[in-house]
């Protein structure tokens, strides 16, 4: 749904600061309903605003989407996820399970995914360097947690680690770009992935049963069924 236009009064009491957050979360709900291909003439009738200003404070289109990957997708990545996957002071299977239940939290929305579905489409470089960041920063780390957890010969390799990341993302997708019933708690499904990851490398994870943590709604401990073995 499309916001109404702020009006001119108010556009005036905006500090530099505040106007370009406007037009970045503006540019964020347009491109994510229109795509990457959108033009920033129907973005300014939409925030109300000239076209020119828009150049104000970014001199090309290019500048704009970067902004807006910024606030999207780096913005999202919490700088205690690598302390967190690198913390063996916890079971592995307890790391996992934190780290995708605050990460699909922090992008499971409309606008990460369809701007994500939409950049792959144009071939542009927005998710490609996203899935780059994120590889090295977070998902090549949990590789190397999983591989030191193993205690047998066959180790996780970083496909493995995608097939397990693609399949909890893609419920992301089928909520915000298929559109299909989905159901509203994600982290049964995120408990069985990591399940399924575990078992398929014979890591323990009895300790982890016992100690993960609740989620705020407390929808863990009704959800406390964790696979026994």
């Amino acid at each position: 749904m499309t916001k109404a236009s702020p009006s001119a009064g108010d556009r005036k009491r905006l500090s530099p600061e505040e106007r370009r957050a406007m037009i970045v979360a503006g540019a964020t709900a347009y491109f994510s309903e229109v795509g990457l291909e959108g033009n920033t003439r129907e973005l300014s009738k939409r925030l109300g605003v000239t076209q020119s200003l828009i150049f104000n404070y970014f001199s090309t289109k290019t500048d704009l989407l970067e902004a807006v990957y910024r606030a999207v997708y780096l913005d999202r990545i919490s700088p205690d996820w690598p302390a967190l996957i690198a913390d063996r002071s916890r079971p592995i299977h307890d790391r996992a399970l934190t780290f995708y239940r605050e990460y699909t939290q922090a992008i499971f929305s409309y606008e990460w995914m369809r701007i994500f579905m939409f950049s792959g489409l144009a071939g542009a470089e927005l998710n490609r360097r996203y899935l780059e960041h994120v590889s090295r920063l977070l998902l090549r780390p949990l590789m190397e947690e999983f591989r030191s957890a193993a205690p047998g010969p066959r180790k996780p390799e970083m496909e493995d680690i995608w097939n397990l990341h693609g399949g909890i993302i893609y419920i992301g997708i089928r909520r915000y770009v298929y559109q299909v019933p989905c159901p509203d708690d994600q982290d049964p499904a995120i408990r069985a992935a990591v399940g399924r990851f575990v078992d398929a490398f014979d890591i323990p994870c009895e300790q982890a049963c016992q100690t993960v943590p609740s989620l705020p709604d407390g929808k863990a401990q009704a959800n406390a069924d964790i696979t026994t073995r």
